[in-house]
Parts: C-alpha cells; sequence; structure tokens
C-alpha cells in the first residue's frame, strides 16, 4: 500500500511540475525533444551527442536540422527522458522511475561518485533524513575532470573538504529547473556562499557556469539535477581578479587609464573576454601607443571586451551576435570545444567564475571599429583602395585629430588599366573618394553636395534602396571610426566635368542624335544647369535614315519634339540605384512613361537593354542606348512618318490614326537663363531676347552669373551663394552716350511691359522720353516678386564701341543680400555715368 501511495504521489508531482514548467527554456527544450522522439514510444527523448566526446544535448531546433553542435557533427541518440524509465518487453519508457530520498536518487540518476563521497563524508544520514533539499550533483565524469591535486585534498579530509564541499553543491529547499531564472543567485548549504543561475533561451541551465545535463529527478526531500562540473567557491570580483593576475597587467593598466576598472567591481552579470599580456604585445607597433594616449578610444577598447551579460561557455552550442558596454557587437561561437570571437579561436581559457560575471582569457586584443583611425577600418575587400591610399602619400594627410570620409570602391572596382595609370592621375582619382568633413550615411540627404580634400564637389543621390554619390553607390558596410566614416561604393566614382551636350558633341556614336536635338531647338535644355536622366539612341539606332526621312522629321517640330522628349525625364536616375528585378516607372517630358529595372547589372529600358550606362554629367546623367524609344500609346497620323517610324522601331507596334497630330511641348519645362535684352537702334523699336553664349555687338555686359550649392560644414549642410560677375568698360569719343530703350507711345510701352513680364526675372530698366532713369525705389517695385536668376537691359552705345577693360569677379556669399545701386562714377571721357546693378 505504502508502495502504491508513493507511486500515485510520484505520478501528481511530475504532473504538476510538467504543467508549471510550460514557461522555462530548459522544459520547453525537453518538450520538444520528446516530440521528435515520438515514434520510439511513450516517455522517449531525443538527444543529440558530439561525436568523439560523451557530451549530449537536449537540441533546439536549430542544432536539430544542422545535425551539428558547435560545428562538430552530432549523432541521435533516444533516452528515457527524466523521471521515466524502460519495462521488459515494451516499447518506450512506461514507467514512472521510483521515487527515492536525495541519496538514493544520486543512484537513479548515475551520480554514483557523488553518492559514494556523500557517505564517506557523513553527508548521507542528512540527505536521506527529513527536510528539503536542491542537490546540484556532478555527473562521475565531472569528479573525474577534476584536477588530481584539489581530488586528493578533498579525499583526504572527507569530514571537512569533502563535506564542505558536498554542502557547496546543496541548497535548503527544492528548486526545480522552472525556478531557475536568468541571473538570480541562490546561497548554497556551505558558509552562505553564492550560486550563480542562468537559464537560457537556448534551454541550458547553469550553476556557477556548470550545466545541467539531467534536471528536475524529483525526491522525497527534494530534487537531484545532476551538473557536469565540480562547483569550486568564488568570492571575488572581476575587478579583484584582474588586479591580482599577472597576466592580465596590460589590460589593467588599460582598464585604469580609461576608468573602466571600476565598473567591473561593482554588483552585476558580467562577461569579460581578458586578452593576455601576450596578447597586447601583438599590436602592431604605434597602435597601442594612440590609443593609451587617447583616454576616448582606451575606453572603448575595454569596453569592447565587456558583454552586460552572463555568457558561459557551456550555454554556446552555436554563433550568436551579443552587444558590448562600448556599444558595437561582437559574435561568440564555439568550434568543437574552443570558444571563438568573431568566428576567430582566441580562448586560452573559459569559465573563470567571479561573483559579479565570468571571465574568459583570450590571446587576441580586440579593436573597435570607435578605436581605429578611419584608414584602419577598411576591410579585406578594401584593401586595395588602402594599400593605394598609403603608397600615394595620402595617409598622412588624414590627422587623427581631423574628420574625413572615405569613400572606399572594392577591389574589384580598381582595373588593371586603372593601376597602371601614372601615379598623379592615380593621386587624384583618389582624391575624390577622400570628402573633408565626417559625414554618415544617416546624414546623407539627396542633392547634397561634399566637398573633396581634391576640391570637387561630389553629388549625393538617395533612392528607395539605394544611396549614390556621383556615378557609384553603396554596398552595405559603413563604419565610424575614431576620426571619421568609412562607406563601401561599388565603383570608382567618376565626378562629371561637362554638360550633356558637351558629353553628346564629343561623342560621335550620337552625332545623328545631336543632329536632331538642335533641329527641335532642345540644345538649351541639354546645356543649362538642372537634373535630368538622358536615354541617348547611338547612330546605330538610325540605320536606314535617309536625308529626305530626316528632312521630313524636322519639318514637323512637334512630332520630333515628342519623340526627342520621350528619351528626357526630369531627376537624376543612376542605374545602379535601381532596386534589382522591380521595374520602376518614370514619366517623361514627353509625358508619356518609362519603365526602368535592373537585371543582373543591366538597365533594361522598356525591356531594351542599356549599353552603356551611369555616364554623369553636369546637369545629369547618360544611359546608352542603340534603339529609338517611341511611347507605345502615341499614335501616328501620317503616312510618311509612319514609314519611317517603322523604318528604325521595329520593337514594337506603333499605333496609326489617321489625321492624328502631336501634342505642342512648349520649352516651360526647363528655365533658360536670359543675359541680355537689347533694342535695335535704327527704325521702329524692335525686340529680341539674347540667349547665353550669343554674341551681341554694342553691349555692355554686366549681368551676373549666380550658383548656389550646398557645401557639409562642421558636419551640418550650409548652403553657399557664389556670383560671377563680368563687366566690360566701353567708351567712345570725347563723351558717353546712351540708348535707352525707347517705349515710343502707349502700344509700344506695353509691349516692353509684356515682354518684360513674361521673358525677364530680375532687369535693370531704362525708358527714354520723360527724360530721366528710374529711381532706386521704382525699380525695387518693378522688381518685387521676382525669381532668382539675374537678367537686364543693356544699355546701347551709339558709334563705335571700344572695350578698353574687362573684369571677372567671383564672390562667395552665405547671405546675400541685395546691393545698393552704384553711385555716379566718371569716365575717361569726362562725362558722368550712372550704373544700376543688382546682386
Amino acid at each position: 500500500m505504502k508502495i502504491f501511495f508513493l507511486f500515485t504521489f510520484s505520478i501528481f508531482l511530475l504532473s504538476a511540475f510538467e504543467q508549471a514548467a510550460a514557461s522555462a527554456h530548459y522544459d520547453k527544450i525537453l518538450t520538444h525533444s520528446r516530440i521528435r522522439a515520438r515514434d520510439q514510444g511513450p516517455n522517449v527523448c531525443a538527444l543529440q551527442q558530439v561525436m568523439g566526446t560523451k557530451k549530449k544535448y537536449f537540441s533546439t531546433c536549430r542544432n536539430w536540422y544542422q545535425g551539428a553542435i558547435c560545428g562538430k557533427k552530432a549523432t541521435v541518440l533516444y533516452e528515457c527522458c527524466p523521471g521515466y524509465m524502460k519495462m521488459d518487453g515494451m516499447r518506450g519508457c512506461p514507467a514512472v522511475a521510483p521515487i527515492d530520498h536525495v541519496y538514493g536518487t544520486l543512484g537513479i540518476v548515475g551520480a554514483t561518485s557523488t553518492q559514494q563521497y556523500s557517505d564517506m563524508s557523513k553527508l548521507r544520514e542528512e540527505i536521506e533524513g527529513r527536510g528539503s533539499f536542491t542537490f546540484f550533483a556532478p555527473s562521475n565524469e565531472a569528479w573525474e575532470q577534476l584536477s588530481s591535486e584539489i581530488h586528493r585534498n578533498l579525499v583526504d579530509n572527507v569530514n571537512i573538504e569533502l563535506y564542505n564541499a558536498l554542502h557547496h553543491h546543496m541548497v535548503n529547499k527544492r528548486v526545480l529547473t522552472k525556478d531557475l531564472k536568468n541571473g538570480m543567485t541562490l546561497v548554497s548549504m556551505y558558509n552562505d556562499q553564492k550560486l550563480l543561475i542562468n537559464h537560457y533561451p537556448n534551454g541550458v541551465v547553469t550553476v556557477n557556469c556548470a550545466r545541467v545535463i539531467h534536471g528536475n529527478q524529483i525526491a522525497t526531500n527534494g530534487v537531484v539535477h545532476v551538473i557536469d562540473r565540480v562547483l569550486t567557491a568564488i568570492g571575488n570580483t572581476i575587478q579583484d581578479f584582474i588586479e591580482v593576475e599577472d597576466d592580465l597587467s596590460s589590460l589593467r593598466a588599460a582598464a585604469i587609464t580609461s576608468d573602466v576598472l571600476d565598473i567591473l567591481g561593482r554588483p552585476g552579470h558580467y562577461t569579460l573576454f581578458a586578452p593576455t599580456n601576450e596578447a597586447f604585445e601583438r599590436l602592431p607597433r604605434g597602435v597601442l601607443e594612440r590609443i593609451m594616449g587617447d583616454k576616448v578610444a582606451s575606453e572603448a577598447l575595454v569596453k569592447f571586451h565587456i558583454l552586460n551579460t552572463l555568457q558561459c561557455s557551456e550555454a554556446i552550442t552555436g554563433g550568436a551576435v551579443y552587444e558590448t558596454l562600448e556599444g558595437n557587437t561582437v559574435e561568440i561561437g564555439c568550434d568543437g570545444e574552443s570558444l571563438t570571437v568573431n568566428g576567430v579561436k582566441m580562448v586560452k581559457r573559459k569559465d573563470i567564475v567571479t561573483s559579479n560575471g565570468v571571465i574568459h582569457l583570450i590571446d587576441e586584443v580586440l579593436i573597435p571599429d570607435s578605436a581605429k583611425q578611419v584608414i584602419e577600418l577598411g576591410g579585406a575587400q578594401q584593401s586595395t583602395f588602402r594599400e593605394l591610399v598609403a603608397q600615394l602619400g595620402l595617409a598622412s594627410s588624414l590627422r587623427p585629430e581631423g574628420q574625413y570620409t572615405l569613400l572606399a570602391p572594392l577591389n574589384g572596382a580598381f582595373s588593371d588599366d586603372t593601376l597602371r595609370m601614372d601615379q598623379r592621375l592615380l593621386k587624384t582619382i583618389l582624391q575624390n573618394h577622400i570628402i573633408k568633413v565626417k559625414v554618415g550615411l544617416n546624414e546623407l540627404y539627396n542633392g547634397q553636395e561634399l566637398e573633396t580634400i581634391g576640391g570637387k564637389l561630389l553629388r549625393v543621390f538617395v533612392y528607395r534602396t539605394a544611396v549614390c554619390i556621383e556615378n557609384s553607390c553603396m554596398v552595405r558596410g559603413s563604419k565610424e571610426g575614431r576620426n571619421g566614416f568609412i562607406h563601401i561604393f561599388r565603383q570608382i566614382i567618376n565626378p562629371a566635368e561637362k554638360t550633356l551636350h558637351e558629353m553628346l558633341r564629343n561623342d560621335k556614336r550620337f552625332s545623328v542624335f545631336l543632329s536632331l536635338v538642335k533641329a527641335a531647338d532642345l540644345d538649351d535644355v541639354l546645356s543649362q544647369p538642372g537634373e535630368w536622366t538622358l536615354f541617348v539612341p547611338t547612330n546605330d539606332a538610325f540605320k536606314g535614315l535617309t536625308d529626305d526621312d530626316k528632312d521630313i522629321l524636322i519639318r514637323d517640330k512637334n512630332a520630333l519634339r515628342n519623340i526627342l522628349l520621350y528619351h528626357l525625364t526630369q531627376g537624376v536616375f543612376i542605374g545602379s540605384g535601381f532596386e534589382p528585378g522591380v521595374t520602376n516607372i518614370l514619366k517623361t517630358i514627353q509625358g508619356g512613361k518609362l519603365y526602368l529595372k535592373t537585371v543582373n547589372d543591366t538597365l533594361l529600358v522598356n525591356e531594351l537593354k542599356s549599353r552603356e550606362s551611369d555616364l554623369m554629367a553636369t546637369n545629369g546623367v547618360i544611359h546608352v542606348i542603340d534603339k529609338l524609344l517611341y511611347p507605345a500609346d502615341l499614335p501616328v497620323g501620317n503616312d510618311q512618318l509612319l514609314t519611317i517610324l517603322k523604318k528604325l522601331i521595329k520593337y514594337i507596334q506603333i499605333k496609326f490614326v489617321r489625321d492624328s497630330t502631336f501634342k505642342e511641348i512648349p520649352l516651360t519645362f526647363y528655365n533658360p537663363s536670359i543675359t541680355q535684352l537689347t533694342k535695335l537702334i535704327e527704325g521702329e523699336p524692335e525686340f529680341k531676347i539674347v540667349r547665353e553664349g550669343e554674341t551681341i555687338t554694342k553691349v555692355i555686359h554686366g549681368e551676373p552669373i549666380i550658383k548656389t550649392y550646398t557645401k557639409i560644414i562642421d558636419g551640418r549642410p550650409v548652403e553657399v551663394t557664389e556670383k560671377k560677375v563680368t563687366e566690360e568698360r566701353i567708351i567712345q569719343g570725347p563723351e558717353i552716350k546712351y540708348t535707352r530703350i525707347t517705349a515710343g507711345g502707349s502700344d509700344n510701352e506695353e509691349k516692353l511691359k509684356k515682354l518684360l513680364e513674361e521673358e525677364v526675372t530680375k532687369v535693370t530698366k531704362f525708358i527714354e522720353g520723360d527724360g530721366h532713369l528710374l529711381e532706386d525705389e521704382e525699380i525695387k517695385r518693378l522688381l518685387q516678386g521676382a525669381g532668382t536668376e539675374y537678367t537686364k537691359v543693356t544699355k546701347v552705345i551709339e558709334g563705335e564701341p571700344q572695350i578698353i577693360e574687362r573684369e571677372i569677379k567671383k564672390v562667395h556669399l552665405e547671405e546675400a543680400p541685395v546691393r545698393k545701386v552704384q553711385p555716379t562714377r566718371r569716365t575717361q571721357g569726362g562725362a558722368a555715368r550712372r550704373r544700376t546693378r543688382l546682386a
């Protein structure tokens, strides 16, 4: 009857404990092990055993499906789950293990060495008697691994040393794995010594870094957990250990210099990867001195070796990333019996347990990016860039106290032809990859301009999934060092030097396209400042086009403009800035849509391959194609034009709707720079708009060219305005006469006003008739609401003028107030001249 009662009571306890354990990591992993072994019969658990060792684990899904633990192949074992046992002739483990007092339970779980030492030390009577105990019992293998000296001392003094050692493994209450919370501290039955508990997400439970390998074996007077090593008493902090360990004197000096040593003396749950003196001696010459002489860098160095969590070696069954006190992360893993840090075997001694954490001794110093110079941040894939910077003398210009940003291309970006270049040219190329200021990835924005140490301005383009600078886009891997950032790029950065129009004019492949652009009066669009993406067909796209065909195209200017402007879109779109495989829809100036995507690093435009992409211009980017583009939904209403287009375009079916016409596209989509407005002297008043680049005689040039751009100053974007002024002073005869714009009546006056309103943004206006110049206040009223471009009505001088002086001035302004009208000046001829200029 008594046996039956104990049997029933044990089943009740186990059932209750299993329900309560539903939230504990250890018990969840154990449940998964039972599920994996369900085909083996009831109450069977599946374990993994590392080949060549006796180490067994109730495994996580990751280790199970990898079939490995710590990179070593693991075999699958099927054993009875804790608390159950086999019965002859039956599948699985259908019987509940007999329940006994703690001493008897030690034999049930196979901890016979601990049972024997309990008998020798007179502990048996205590753990057979009344009470409620938790016994963390070392396995037989754990006693065998104990050093012979310690083992001999224990056995030689069983009544004191061995008794106390066993008491150190006991807690005076029952504690199941579900009660063993991560970071908790239990008090042992020997001298109130601390037992540090860690309960990890992978199901591993440790006591002073000893792993529980068989938990929750219920006893009538407590519970037994089998662990994989013999516990030793702890009392010192990590700080105490560093201060007395001779092999850590270099780390001690660094920790004192950086004021970090005191942190390791405070209560907590730290993990310290402690570099030995030998590890510090391996650092390159000068690196240690530089770091130790910089308190910020030395603090970062020491904190990079400290985790704010306690990571015992037995809990690491695979790679995981942990945040350090420095703020960056390290990857802690294992390779067989060895711990690895960032994939490198460097741990010489592990699991030195202290009262506030654990220490692992390592034979390499971990240097965080924040303690490195910016040139040291380059990894193996940027070694070519780093070596060239050093070889060409640019590394010396990166002062430790300075602030820089390196735009480092990958090794593959440097072709053999590039590496064989003249060193002066190669140095100039590398200078274009070093920015004068420190700019992080989150500080970059579209339209930003960054100045290099060579004086070049590089444009930033930000897209949905990419950040590009000029023709090259970033890849992952940006890092911040002590004196700057490094960003990684796919290609060498080539700053633009020419406008779109100049690039077309200088490349014979585009001569036909350029002639059509000129015929459509679109030269200015490609010459003026702006941000455009132009898809340029080569001459091959116009094969079969006769001179007569070309004349027909040119005569229908609306049709020609529609075709050409379908190749132009507002904004700069770099091919490598598009998300691969995803279609991007761009609206063209013509109004139709272009469909772009990149496949295998090739840009497709309406499914046509771009033969060459990302040719950068100062006002945009060119993508080269070998077919003429045409909007599929745009009908043609002329038979002749249809015939011509069918010669050139065979990849789509062109719609024909008789008598349909092309819409007129006014040139209002861009802002031409009107540089001079003049009046012809003879005959009735006549007006002419003179654009930049044309030559007009008998005029005084004085209009400023205004350019605004953004610079990064002290890490902040600042808008800077640059003004370039060209002046020509003209003299004729003994005196200067002014021919002012003549209104010549109300009609002409209205015509003049209309012209000024429509074409001129800001002007200096001279009116003849009432015999006086407009006063300053009148000019100000005239200019209210004007835009940002500066033009003027020029003064025409009778007679044959002679240029006697030309002066070009450049002025940099951060805030550009309107300059006052210049006072009256006298010229060589003695006549008074009054000049009104706007800045």
